[in-house]
């Protein structure tokens, strides 16, 4: 007995969302019915999601359930490094818990879930499976926010993370009741339909809300105030896989619904966006200033990092949004890269969080000294490192769209971070060490100098195939 044509074509367009789905169900089962669970268990999600990715990547292309999930460049482009990034997060989170005594094993099946809804996220062309997809990531996530249950910031930072997440789905779901409302569909298509005929001030309203709540999601200023607490108090490794996927997800969601939804008012939204950029980007910059614990600085640096992001989509066209997806591609592996780098340091068994931590790190961990002060140096933006670039395309768009003078305060922005980049390495390099540093995890270690070869000198040659990568996928996202 054949299956019809029909379903087949839809399984392999879908086979990456199917994928995940049965990995995690048996993740699930598998967890809950051997009381052991090691390596075996770990590799099996990691090739899951290596298998996510490839899907998608190799995959066809096309649209499915009505337009509720689309399989296009664009989203093969997130898809990939979003599974990507998530494959990397499982052995170092696995380590850096077995280190801390912390047993069960939940974490590898939450960050499958999480990855799910993320791919969803990026593939969403209907409001209803955009609010499935969002809300599938951020239980996972709130989860793996509060996962140390025996760390009271852990936990605060999980009921934080939560409570705010709630406040951001009801900002959500109005805003898409009221698009619905005025638009009368939830299909992207045909809200768009109902812009261009001219369907008034409610369905910007409604627009106006829904950027509000998926600008909480990529922590974008003013709806950044979960990040420090969250950052601070999640466990480090959770804290560099949230970091960087889950603001791509964000990110690639928002340029298409700004896009395809919304593209007959670009007016409109561009001036949203331009005035979260800068409050992002100054918010970032300067509250960063003030900070000893190096989690809360580096939120403080992902909320400017967003910031310099939206200023490449507010530029609109093909160039903006293939300048914010290297961005947001280029950013993915630098905070990847240092989370990972905090996750293999500590002194007496204490994590190493703030900055007297660091004093002499360089005569005692030369290695991973200098993989520190190579993210330090792309987070600042110093050429040839790949922040650099990452900035470079995003300021190259907003010149090229006209928005040379918003380009200008982000630039003055990055000027003013330098100073606490610049403070992480002189403490490490010059300030004398106490005590000693614990022996490094192999995996978040492997993860810490390949990350840090990548941001320089491998981003060189990597940007000769991302380039091209990106301009595909943003073809396939540019203004309809």
């Amino acid at each position: 007995m054949s299956l019809p044509p029909g379903l087949v074509s839809t399984a392999a367009i879908a086979a990456p969302e199917i994928i995940l789905a049965v990995l995690a169900l048996v993740l699930l089962a598998w967890g809950a019915f051997q009381s052991r669970t090691g390596l075996t268990f770990t590799l099996a999600a990691m090739a899951g999601l290596s298998a996510a990715a490839l899907a998608a990547a190799f995959g066809p292309l096309g649209r499915l359930f009505a337009d509720g999930l689309i399989a296009d460049q664009g989203a093969v482009f997130a898809k990939v490094f979003i599974y990507g990034a998530s494959a990397l997060a499982i052995p170092v989170g696995e380590q850096w818990f077995a280190r801390k005594g912390i047993k069960g094993f939940e974490y590898p099946v939450l960050v499958v879930i999480a990855a799910l809804g993320m791919g969803m996220m990026v593939s969403a062309g209907d409001l209803i499976s955009l609010f499935i997809a969002v809300e599938l990531q951020s239980l996972a996530l709130y989860i793996l926010a509060a996962y140390s249950r025996g760390d009271p910031k852990g936990s605060e930072a999980g009921l934080k993370y939560f409570v705010l997440g709630a406040l951001s789905t009801g900002l959500l779901l109005y805003g898409s009741s009221l698009i619905y409302g005025f638009a009368g569909s939830t299909r992207f298509s045909a809200i768009a339909a109902s812009v261009h005929a001219g369907a008034g001030t409610g369905v910007l309203f409604g627009l106006v809300f829904l950027i509000c709540g998926i600008g909480f999601k990529v922590s974008a200023a003013p709806f950044h105030m979960w990040t420090p607490d969250v950052y601070e108090g999640a466990p480090t490794p959770v804290v560099g896989f949230f970091a960087g996927a889950p603001k791509l997800a964000g990110m690639v969601l928002l340029a298409r619904v700004l896009t395809e939804a919304f593209g007959g008012a670009v007016d409109q939204w561009r001036q949203i966006l331009i005035v979260m950029a800068l409050l992002s980007v100054g918010v970032g910059a300067f509250a960063g200033l003030a900070q000893k614990n190096l989690k809360r600085l580096w939120a403080y640096s992902s909320i400017a990092n967003v910031g310099y992001a939206l200023v490449g989509l507010a530029a609109g066209g093909a160039a903006g949004i293939q300048s914010m997806l290297i961005f947001m591609v280029l950013y993915t592996v630098d905070v990847t890269g240092f989370f990972a780098c905090l996750a293999a340091l500590s002194k007496d068994g204490r994590a190493m969080e703030n900055f007297d931590d660091f004093a002499g790190l360089m005569r005692e961990r030369p290695g991973l000294a200098v993989a520190m002060t190579v993210f330090s140096l792309s987070a600042l933006g110093l050429p040839p490192f790949s922040g650099f670039w990452a900035k470079f395309f995003v300021f190259k768009a907003a010149i090229g769209a006209g928005l040379a003078p918003f380009a200008v305060i982000a630039l003055v922005g990055s000027v003013v971070a330098a100073f606490y980049y610049l403070r992480l390495i002189k403490v490490m390099w010059l300030d004398p060490g106490v005590g000693t540093t614990d022996s490094p995890p192999r995996v978040a270690t492997a993860v810490t100098y390949a990350t840090a070869f990548f941001a320089f000198p491998a981003v060189m040659i990597a940007l000769i195939a991302l380039d091209p990568f990106a301009h595909t996928a943003a073809a396939a996202l540019a203004l309809r």
